[in-house]
């Protein structure tokens, strides 16, 4: 589905749902892939190229937002394919491609018994095919169109985003959150913060977003899912809802009372949009709000400890 000029969306089906994680195709000089979801999506990638008469030998430059398995644990699958590609990933997050076992380790302890279903398998990635990028660098895919990178954290240290000099968008990966487009057929598409765990920093999230108005981008290009013409307005909406995520949890005693705070809250928010409460929206909300609820609570707890007397007298 073409989405700007030059830009290709590539639904990869994650998780089964439509519409949920997606691959961009940058055609030009040096044609790019922006985002690789898990490994079961790699067959809906391969798929899309094909449609677009895109050979994966033809792919060069394969670049991540960040590592985490819904946007990255493809990529060394992908790779085995696409044999001329580099792939360009946050200095931080380098070394976890090379090496996943830790990546894939602390996924496990999130999804439990449902991982390998939805991410497996996990593949390494030859140290030569990987390339570290810092804030501020840039790459030329063509000879109009630069790629610019930012550093980018909050909803990850090992974030970037990607300012495409053609289009004049922005791919933001998950710092500004998910775009919720299901509930379109009511007139609605709203904008979450996506907030799983472990590096969670809301006032990290909340710079990154300040970063992103400064850069004046005329459409967004998100993970989850699709285009926002309209910046201004998705930046706002997540940048209002992070403070209503931090004290909802605050009030909960667990993850599961943190979890139903913050389904209740979105929950009434959509039903003052009039969505009906069997909308197919509320199963994947859900989801999210599960996995949100476990990097809140992973900060609150770091937060906690931070704050506690044994630890500031340690740092006396």
């Amino acid at each position: 589905m073409k989405v700007a000029d030059g830009v290709h969306l590539i639904d990869g089906y994650d998780m089964g749902f439509k519409g949920r994680t997606g691959t961009y195709l940058l055609q030009d000089e040096h044609t790019t892939l922006i985002e690789t979801g898990p490994s079961p999506s790699v067959p809906h990638v391969l798929k899309g190229l094909e449609s677009l008469g895109i050979s994966p030998q033809e792919i060069e430059n394969v670049i991540l937002t960040h590592i985490h398995l819904d946007h990255a644990g493809g990529a060394g699958l992908l790779i085995r394919e696409c044999p001329n590609a580099t792939v360009y990933v946050h200095k931080k997050g380098l070394r976890h491609l090379a090496n996943p076992s830790r990546l894939e380790a602390g996924a496990r302890m999130v999804y439990g018994d449902h991982f390998d279903e939805l991410f497996a398998p996990i593949i390494p990635i030859d140290e030569e095919s990987l390339s570290a990028v810092s804030d501020g660098e840039r790459l030329s895919i063509g000879a109009d169109r630069t790629l610019t990178f930012y550093d980018t954290p909050g909803h990850a240290k090992h974030h970037i985003a990607i300012h495409d000099s053609l289009s004049q968008g922005l791919f933001i990966g998950d710092t500004a959150g998910i775009r919720y487009h299901q509930t379109e057929d009511y007139g609605l598409t709203f904008y979450l913060p996506t907030t799983s765990p472990n590096q969670f920093d809301p006032e990290a999230m909340q710079q990154s977003i300040e970063r992103f108005r400064t850069i004046h981008p005329e459409r967004l290009f998100f993970g989850h899912f699709g285009v926002s013409e309209q910046p201004g307005v998705a930046l706002e909406q997540v940048s209002e809802w992070i403070p209503i995520f931090v004290e909802e949890a605050k009030t909960g005693n667990s993850l599961q009372e943190i979890e139903r705070r913050l389904l209740t809250r979105v929950t009434s928010y959509l039903e003052d949009h009039n969505i009906p409460s069997d909308h197919p929206v509320y199963e994947i909300l859900k989801l999210d709000m599960s996995v949100c609820a476990m990097g809140i609570g992973d900060y609150l707890q770091k937060q906690a400890k931070q704050s506690s007397p044994s630890n500031q007298s340690s740092q006396a």
